[in-house]
């Protein structure tokens, strides 16, 4: 079954008590302490463990998966070893039916296999078995397992499966999928019934599995439904004794079993009447199994849903449905307008399309909340590595930034006006504030990108906020931003008082518009970059890695005080304006709505 006759194979067999129960493959030769096939063998045979009974092939060129049906081996603990077949590439149906009648392992790992194909393993009784290191390995057929038995122990690390079959897990008490990045969703969990322990790549996995955990029913096993009436009937003071997969003495590695044992081995033995034979680990009947799993929750992805507590989950609702509306209508009423385009018309513009994408982050936040909500940890990494992820992680960069530095422009444009008020020559025109607005959106547009060309990420939190600082890079450009943002912030508090003392100032000539303009703003603007310092204060000191509150709390600021200038920012700025109310009703009288009204404010 060999793809070339120059190939070379070696299969090891170790003995025990000879051959007698061992038949040789028909593609092979066997010989007292080894299988050659091919006639070609290279390398010396290794040392031979006489206690086991092991076939290996290994390090060969095949790549057609070899017949291993007519071994019909009748030792316990078969050890079968298939490794470093780079191009072996499947592992077709009925693959090892008639291999052995008792429990094998399975060493199937650094092979080029890219699919198991259904009932793979039919008719075969698995102790464990390792899938690891075979890094194209990508499909699982669903019903790889069905006919066969077990495995107690599988491992997957090291795979680029994307999930694991959804049926034939029952018995797997010992998962193994670390470094399997592409596995972002468990199977269903209902189908573990037997897992005491799993060592996966990612901690939200192990939120959801320990999640589960506590509410997992018994019995913990389809197969152990029939032992209900014994767990009833069965001596208070004693335990009943259950075989293990395998023959296997580690009593940790507990899994389906093909009978039950009908009598207490130890039953009225008085000989043992001081000693306890209970073991809680090993007991059918109890109601909460033990499941031990790893990595742990972090400080970063604690085993929670995103919004964290129930009233956030109400306030984000508010706020960015608050935040689209307003800024929505700001945007709609400016470009419907008839009225000259000025230049703090298109910087409101401006600064209403970056609130809306606070917004619409908001609401792409609050969707996944709501859609997981309760079983946030097994959606975890398929969102947080999702575009989805990406997009809202953007979107709040972008955003965000684009808002600040807006404000800023806006704080400056009126503070010069007003400086300037006899000198119009000196005063700002759209032009200008087009090309300063340009080198925003460029400077905005490239801290929204840098997260997703791998300087820091939005996939550290669910939030997907760029929180990972793990670099030195990373940290520097996190530490940027959030100075970038404290500077806005001293400069428009530097124009508010420079604005103060103009409009004060009586030697200086102004007009009455302009002043009201300046005293309205600057007392907004000032209020708005307040609501921003507690998230700057603890966002800087967790930046240089002395975080002064968890993630968990962090939320409430990120969600009652990030977003608070998004949905403030239209009515504060633009809806409550007599501009913008003129305009409006102009708006509404194209469709026939408030015609008095539109027709009393233009006689105005």
């Amino acid at each position: 079954m060999w793809t070339s006759p120059s190939v070379s194979l070696l299969l090891f067999v170790s003995l025990f008590h000879g051959c007698r129960n061992f038949v040789c493959p028909r593609i092979c030769r066997c010989f007292s302490n080894a299988i050659k096939c091919n006639n070609i063998t290279q390398g010396a045979a290794p040392v031979m463990d006489h206690r086991d009974r092991r076939l290996s092939i290994s390090n060969t060129g095949i790549a057609v998966f070899p017949d291993v049906t007519s071994i019909s081996s009748l030792e316990s603990e078969f050890v079968l070893d298939i490794c470093d077949n780079i191009f072996l590439l499947e592992i077709p149906t009925n693959a090892f039916t008639g291999m052995s009648k008792e429990y094998v392992t399975m060493n199937l790992y650094n092979n080029g296999i890219r699919k198991i194909h259904e009932h793979a393993f039919n008719g075969t009784k698995i102790d464990k078995l390792v899938l690891k290191n075979n890094r194209n390995l990508r499909v699982i057929h669903k019903d790889a397992f069905t006919g066969g038995t077990g495995p107690g122990v599988l491992d997957v690390s090291a795979t680029a499966l994307t999930k694991l079959p959804s049926q034939g897990l029952e018995s797997v008490l010992v998962l193994f999928a670390q470094s399997a990045y592409t596995l972002k969703s468990l199977p269903p969990l209902q189908g573990l019934w037997s897992l005491r322990e799993a060592h996966l790549t990612y901690n939200s996995h192990c939120c959801a599995l320990l999640n589960w955990n506590t509410h997992r029913d018994l019995p913990i096993n389809p197969v152990w439904n029939n032992s209900s009436t014994a767990c009833i009937e069965r001596d208070p003071a004693g335990s009943r004794v259950q075989p293990v997969i395998g023959g296997l003495t580690d009593t940790s590695l507990l899994t389906d079993v093909p009978y039950f044992l009908e009598g207490d081995l130890l039953a009225e033995d008085e000989s043992y009447e001081d000693v306890n034979f209970h073991y809680p680990e090993l007991d059918l009947c109890q109601t909460t199994l033990t499941l031990v799993c790893t990595p742990e929750a972090d400080a970063f992805n604690p085993c929670e849903d995103i919004a964290g507590f129930s009233f956030l989950r109400v306030a984000i609702w508010f706020i960015n449905l608050l935040a689209i509306t307003g800024n929505l209508t700001v945007l709609l009423v400016f470009f419907s307008s008839r009225n000259k385009l000025t230049v703090p018309r298109f910087l409101m513009c401006h600064l209403a399309f970056a609130d809306l994408c606070i917004g619409v982050y908001l609401l792409m936040i609050a969707t996944v909340d709501l859609r997981t909500r309760g079983s946030y940890s097994q959606h975890a990494i398929e969102w947080q590595t999702g575009p989805g992820c990406s997009a809202a992680g953007f979107l709040s960069v972008f955003g965000g930034e684009l808002s600040v530095y807006t404000l800023s422009t806006i704080i400056l444009e009126r503070w010069h006006t007003i400086t300037n008020a006899m000198q119009v020559e000196r005063h700002l025109v759209l032009m200008q504030a087009a090309g300063i607005m340009a080198v925003g959106w460029l400077i905005c547009l490239g801290m929204g990108i840098l997260p997703l060309i791998g300087v820091s990420s939005y996939t550290k939190v669910s939030m997907c906020l760029p929180m990972d600082i793990e670099t030195h890079l990373a940290q520097a450009f996190v530490i940027i931003i959030l100075l970038l943002n404290v500077g806005a912030f001293l400069v428009v508090c530097v124009c508010y008082v420079l604005i103060y003392l103009a409009v004060k100032n009586p030697d200086l000539p102004r007009r009455s518009a302009d002043t009201r303009i300046a005293q309205r703003m600057a007392v907004l603007i000032f209020t708005d970059f307040l609501c921003m310092a507690p998230i700057s204060f603890f966002a800087i000191s967790a930046a240089f890695k002395f975080p002064l509150i968890t993630v968990t709390n962090s939320k409430i600021l990120l969600v009652l005080f990030f977003p608070i200038n998004s949905c403030a920012n239209p009515f504060l700025y633009a809806i409550f304006t007599k501009a913008f109310r003129k305009d409006a009703y102009k708006l509404m009288s194209t469709i026939g709505c408030c015609r008095n009204k539109a027709a009393h404010t233009e006689r105005k």
